[in-house]
């Protein structure tokens, strides 16, 4: 029999950018392809995406992308890998619905193949077997998927929890699980979100009660902002809208693409007359409104964050308004939340970030929850994902209080190969992996330098150094002279760093002077001493030469 590999490309040791490789002899499957959000040293950054390295060297073997849910930090990352790949992606119509929408934002899609399964469906894909499990979670059709490989079930979680009430009536195949623990689970890659949390989580159904109350208790308009993939929240603020006697509208291009979506495909249901146009608005009374908007993480761009800037000219928010923030902050998050959230206060709006009835449930489990998994499903080994060390680390301790030997635990690292065969589980040598921080203006990847020069921008500033050369005399025109932005040091920094520029300059030769590069250079480092030297700061230091 062959080595059985997983390797996780993104998602191991970190929420968010969830990619990971099932690969056995010479076929090779992938599980999502998500994105991650910039930290705050990430300038002008806009997401992360994994290093496909492995997967461009290993395309041959590749039988398949294969998709748990349309969550951002699962499907997000496939505009920039499929150019570069030939091969299908395998998942539901929801999913296949939500992917399309987002490629089409960034590639032509009329190549992609989607094969589009319904939960319970097994997928051949080369010796790999893959069959897609009903979870719930916050979106429609999320799937756990049980790999089955020549040692046993590599089994997915996915997001997921155990919502006995769901807003769709769908619960998690509890049966099929327990059936697939019986047939033998080789491998467990555990949701670990919430592994922190005791007890049990709350429904999502439970939400519509504190969202009831709220809309009750508003005197003007209700502003909701969520997730814009959250389907099952939307259908709960559209039902408190029919009992209240509302319409809802929605503001934010990913908002609106959704609800159109969901209503044509009926994954929403609604009354035909319950939405109404952005437009139409000023034709009801404040308290006859409630608005759906992105930018519950506060989102610079997001129709929120622009509303409390008095930026977005479709719709403002006025004295009276009760914005509800139905969604939990993403760790990093709250700095950019909070000033949002001081800024609509000072517009006269009521903010409601928590309530007495719940207005946000999460959609990953809590500990009594990845028991029952664990349970169900009897794993030889286990390896929490879909968290950070910290929620790896009490995964572990929760794994071997009930019984799982250290040795069969492993905590997984972005790019370790955890290799197994009939015998033995190992970490291997790591494969090539990392993460590729994008700019969407234009979709392309900021390298360290650039990452380092806009560093340098943000904390010291930028002086731009102008000298004008008669190449052909070999001579200086003039005196240098120096533009600076965002230079926070002395004036007389600056002055002494031309001085001495003028110092390098007349040691030249005028051979040496005809060399354009080489004064372009000079011109900057002797700038840039001088300045540090001058005030311990590191400006970027541009050097521009006219040649005359």
């Amino acid at each position: 029999m062959s080595t059985l590999k997983v390797v996780p490309l993104g998602g191991a040791g970190e929420i968010g950018k969830n990619c990971t490789v099932v690969e056995q002899g010479d076929d090779l499957i992938v599980v999502d392809v998500g994105l991650s959000f910039p930290h705050e040293e990430h300038y002008g950054v806009d997401i992360v995406v994994p290093d496909f390295t492995y997967l461009l060297e290993n395309r041959e073997k590749i039988r398949g992308i294969f998709l748990t849910h349309a969550h951002e930090d699962h499907v997000g990352a496939l505009s920039f890998l499929l150019p570069h790949l030939k091969v299908p992606l395998v998942c539901t119509q929801f999913t296949a619905a939500m992917v399309r929408s987002k490629l089409e934002e960034r590639m032509h899609i009329k190549d992609v193949e989607f094969k589009i399964v319904n939960p319970g469906d097994k997928v051949d894909a080369g010796q790999l077997s893959v069959e897609f499990v009903r979870v719930t979670h916050s979106i429609p059709e999320t799937c756990a998927l049980a790999v089955r490989t020549e040692h046993g079930v590599v089994f997915f979680t996915a997001d997921f929890k155990f919502d006995f009430s769901p807003v769709d009536g769908k619960q998690t195949d509890m049966t099929r699980l327990s059936e697939i623990g019986e047939e033998g689970v080789v491998l467990l890659m555990s949701d670990s979100t919430n592994v922190d949390r005791p007890g049990w989580g709350p429904s999502e159904s439970i939400v519509v009660e504190g969202l009831r109350r709220v809309v009750q208790q508003a005197p003007g308009r209700v502003l909701v902002t969520m997730f814009s993939s959250n389907i099952h929240r939307m259908q709960q603020v559209f039902d408190v809208a029919r009992e209240t006697g509302r319409k809802v509208t929605s503001t934010g291009r990913r908002m609106e693409t959704t609800i159109d979506m969901c209503r044509r495909l009926e994954y929403l249901r609604l009354p035909h007359d319950l939405y109404i146009r952005i437009d139409d608005v000023g034709k009801y009374a404040a308290n006859e409104i409630i608005v759906l908007t992105t930018g519950s993480q506060g989102e610079p761009m997001a129709a929120l964050s622009q509303m409390s800037r008095k930026e977005y000219s479709r719709l403002q928010v006025a004295e009276g308004d009760t914005i509800v923030y139905s969604a939990r902050p993403i760790p990093g998050n709250e700095g950019a939340i909070m000033r949002v959230v001081n800024r609509l206060y000072k517009m006269g709006a009521n903010v409601v970030l928590d309530s007495d009835s719940p207005i946000h449930a999460s959609g990953h489990a809590y500990q009594e929850e990845i028991k029952l998994m664990v349970n169900l499903l009897k794993p030889f080994y286990i390896a929490p994902v879909h968290g950070e060390p910290r929620h790896q680390h009490v995964y572990n301790e929760l794994a071997q209080q009930m019984g799982w030997p250290e040795h069969r635990v492993f905590t997984l690292s972005n790019g370790d190969c955890l290799c197994m065969d009939d015998e033995k589980a190992w970490i291997d040598q790591p494969v090539v992996w990392g993460e590729v921080l994008i700019d969407q203006h234009g979709n392309v990847p900021v390298n360290d330098e650039v990452l380092g020069q806009r560093a340098a921008l943000a904390h010291d500033g930028v002086i731009v150094v102008s000298l004008a050369l008669d190449v052909k005399a070999g001579d200086i025109v003039g005196k240098p002279e120096a533009q600076v932005r965002g230079f926070s040091g002395p004036e007389e920094a600056v002055f002494d760093a031309l001085d001495d520029l003028c110092g390098a300059l007349a040691k030249l030769l005028p051979n040496e002077v005809r060399d354009v590069d080489k004064v372009r250079v000079l011109a900057a480092e002797t700038v840039r001493k001088t300045v540090s030297r001058r005030c311990q700061q590191r400006p970027v230091v541009i050097s521009v030469v006219c040649e005359i």
